[in-house]
């Protein structure tokens, strides 16, 4: 029987007669099953344990029937969801190791330090593989830049994640930045780390060997992070400020001595085990670890190194303190740890050891202070089938027509409206923050379709993005999840890769409200679809649910992070045009669909009515088509045709290569529609003059639809529809609004 703790601290009958449990986010039910697993009432630092490995973001409770939808398993897999990140096989017993996490609501409440403990974080999962990463990237959404307080969580997000990353010495190469009112008062910060490891150094977090010592290295343990997974896994409210200590605080230079120090201990060849103590610290870690194992595990909290005086067990084990890892060694090794981990200037504690009868035990001034089932934290947490039903919002925008708007005559204006949106304005006043070129190994930089990144000794890269439209998840989750995976893979191709896999973000309003429910289950049927048809498994991930602001429930965000192989650096390509006289493509058929468009909504000032539709079957031959002509040769430049359709994609393509176009597109469609339209599986190329015929025949023999549009020439973009005028303006002028946009409202 454990002990109880601290006369400070409740009782476990207080507990349970005035129901502190549910202050933790444990319910009634939840706290009778505790119960039923000790076969007594819990004290203070056993809830606080459940309430922590049995909250959303530890246990997946509310999504794990929605994640067993996803295809996880493919022939380059080498590690699945599970561990600390997903593996995938890229040749040469090499393998790509990535992961996407969420620091939503720490960053809503303390944006800088919220943002850069979930760089810190994410990073840890991949070298914690075994892992060296090497890129980070990013996925970013706020409300509109009118506001002044959106204004400061934007300004102070962007500096935490440069601050971290930039420090600890990795590149941040790529990402993706939404502003919509939906995100008010409830930003989303999604973090990606991707990373580079040979086969045999493959780690797992798992605390092999009864009797084999636990070791914990990294800084001290504060109070700093407290609850932080319960906080993570409850709607944000005005009192959420007062939640403030639950932020933890970074140290980048504390964690580059960590990760070099880590990945030497696992180049030695003597660890057994080692993971990083992220969510719920010290308490997901251990148990995690020994769940794995089938094993036990028993800490001798006297031992873990502490920064504050008087700490208690429960806050010991609570404490999301950064920068922390716990590994296990054989005893005959402990030397030889210990070493590798001085040299880095690092001390590294035996705090415990893996024992054999299943029970996470923790002891504390010479008392157990509690005595845990490891599967009951683990691996028998309570799931719940929510119920699902489909919002009155859906069915009210099945009547919208969205080509019955007036017709928009001034394209010139509505092109620079466009661009001039935060949305699909250059995000330079973001990415020069960060310090995408350290390590040298950076091929193509932010702003193209995807970053790629080289791999020293060989002729392959990596590329990667972050994608996904709120906007179309909202109006059908379905299509949209569909979408967020296809775009994804449309800019990997652009950039010249093979689509290996994803890693997926579901940031989603709570779950408790069946409408919102319901976009969930959707948005991860249309994912999965796509991810089967496209051959891209989910190989891990992260949930984060409960984000809510006073109006309701933010636009669902299934965030989708993508890696792909290029085969040999030639291939790399990038979005802008490249010479004059050369041949401009577009590839894909032009629907008349408006709804969730940035047109609709910077012209119309609405998001309403049915997303573009998507056919995978067409998506995947045109994937295979456009990665066909790139590495045939035959491409000078690709771009993906998303956010602001056609008329957008040309002027990128312009301002990217600092050259003009003159182009006719021949369709049935109105001007506005023809040219705005966000219709799927497009894709704009340019060619050579010598090899434009060849691309043309190479495209029309795949069945892939193709129009010829005109050439890059002189210093203006000039858009014809049907041989008739209807933009001119010079691309000085388009690059200026371009780029102006987002400095200007920062003022």
């Amino acid at each position: 029987m454990a002990q109880q703790l601290s006369a400070k601290e409740p009782t476990a009958e207080q507990i349970a007669d005035q129901k502190i449990y549910k202050q933790m986010g444990v319910t009634d039910a939840e706290y009778e099953k505790v119960c039923g697993f000790l076969g007594r009432q819990p004290n203070y630092v056993e809830i606080g344990v459940f309430s922590v490995m049995w909250s959303e973001h530890c246990s997946y409770k509310n999504s794990k029937p929605v994640l067993k939808k996803f295809p996880i398993t493919g022939p380059r897999v080498l590690m699945g969801p599970g561990e600390g990140a997903g593996i995938v096989d890229i040749g040469d017993n090499q393998a790509v190791v990535f992961k996407i996490e969420s620091h939503n609501h720490p960053s809503a409440i303390e944006p800088f330090q919220g943002a850069a403990t979930g760089v810190g974080g994410i990073i840890r999962d991949i070298f914690s593989m075994g892992a060296r990463p090497v890129a980070l990237l990013n996925s970013l959404r706020f409300g509109r830049l009118e506001n002044e307080r959106v204004k400061y969580l934007f300004e102070h997000v962007v500096s935490g994640i440069a601050g971290y990353g930039n420090c600890i010495g990795i590149p941040t190469v790529g990402g993706e930045v939404m502003f919509d009112e939906s995100y008010e008062g409830n930003p989303l910060v999604n973090a990606m780390c991707v990373g580079i490891i040979d086969h045999d150094k493959i780690q797992k977090g798992v605390a092999k060997g009864v009797g084999n010592p636990v070791f914990y290295v990294g800084p001290a343990t504060g109070r700093d992070g407290i609850h932080g997974a319960t906080f993570a896994s409850e709607e944000l409210t005005a009192e959420s400020e007062a939640k403030r200590p639950a932020v933890q605080v970074g140290d980048p230079f504390m964690e580059k001595l960590v990760l070099e120090a880590c990945l030497d201990l696992i180049n030695s060849g003597i660890v057994l085990g080692i993971q990083d103590m992220g969510a719920a610290g010290l308490t997901c870690s251990s148990a995690e670890m020994a769940s794995k194992a089938g094993n036990g595990m028993e800490l001798y909290l006297d031992e873990v190194p502490q920064r504050e005086e008087g700490m208690t067990p429960y806050e010991m084990m609570l404490s999301e303190s950064q920068e922390r890892m716990l590994f296990v060694v054989e005893p005959k090794h402990e030397a030889q740890a210990k070493a590798i981990f001085e040299r880095w200037g690092l001390h590294c504690a035996k705090v415990g050891k893996v024992s054999n009868d299943g029970r996470l035990k923790l002891f504390h001034k010479g008392e157990m202070v509690a005595d845990m089932p490891v599967t009951a934290l683990v691996d028998e947490c309570p799931v719940y089938n929510k119920p699902s039903q489909v919002p009155a919002y859906y069915e009210e925008n099945a009547k919208i027509d969205t080509n019955a708007y007036a017709e928009v005559t001034d394209l010139n204006g509505a092109l620079e409206k466009v661009l001039a949106s935060p949305s699909v304005a250059s995000k330079e006043w973001v990415y020069n923050q960060y310090d995408y070129m350290v390590r040298t190994s950076t091929a193509v930089r932010p702003g193209s379709d995807a970053a790629v990144v080289t791999i020293q000794g060989s002729r392959k890269a990596l590329s990667m993005s972050t994608d996904c439209n709120g906007r179309f998840v909202y109006l059908d989750p379905e299509v949209g999840g569909m979408i967020a995976v296809a775009e994804a893979a449309r800019n990997n191709v652009c950039s010249g890769a093979e689509p290996l896999a994803i890693t997926d973000n579901l940031n989603f309003g709570s779950p408790e409200k069946p409408d919102i429910f319901w976009q969930l289950e959707k948005a991860a049927d249309g994912m999965a679809e796509a991810c089967r048809k496209l051959e891209t498994p989910v190989i891990g991930g992260n949930v984060s649910l409960y984000n809510e602001n006073a109006k309701g429930a933010i636009y669902p965000t299934p965030v989708v992070g993508m890696v792909g192989l290029v085969h040999d650096t030639d291939h790399i390509t990038t979005q802008g045009f490249k010479q004059e006289g050369d041949v401009i493509f577009v590839l894909g058929e032009t629907k008349a669909e408006l709804g969730g468009s940035e047109f609709q909504y910077v012209l119309h000032g609405v998001t309403e009515g049915r997303p573009p539709q998507l056919d995978l079957d067409v998506e995947k031959k045109l994937l295979n088509t456009v990665l066909g002509a790139i590495q045939k040769g035959l491409v000078a430049s690709a771009h993906d045709l998303s956010d602001g359709g056609l008329a957008v994609a040309l002027a990128e393509s312009c301002i990217s290569g600092r050259l003009g176009a003159q182009v006719n597109f021949t369709t049935e469609l109105r001007n506005d529609i023809a040219l705005f339209s966000e219709s799927q599986s497009r894709i704009l190329l340019s060619a050579s003059p010598e090899k434009a015929e060849e691309l043309k025949q190479y495209i029309a023999g795949q069945g892939v639809p193709v129009q010829q549009l005109g050439n890059v020439t002189g210093q203006e973009l000039q858009i014809q529809v049907n041989a008739k005028p209807v933009i001119q303006a010079s691309v000085a002028q388009l690059e200026k609004v371009w780029k102006d946009a987002i400095p200007c409202l920062m003022k």
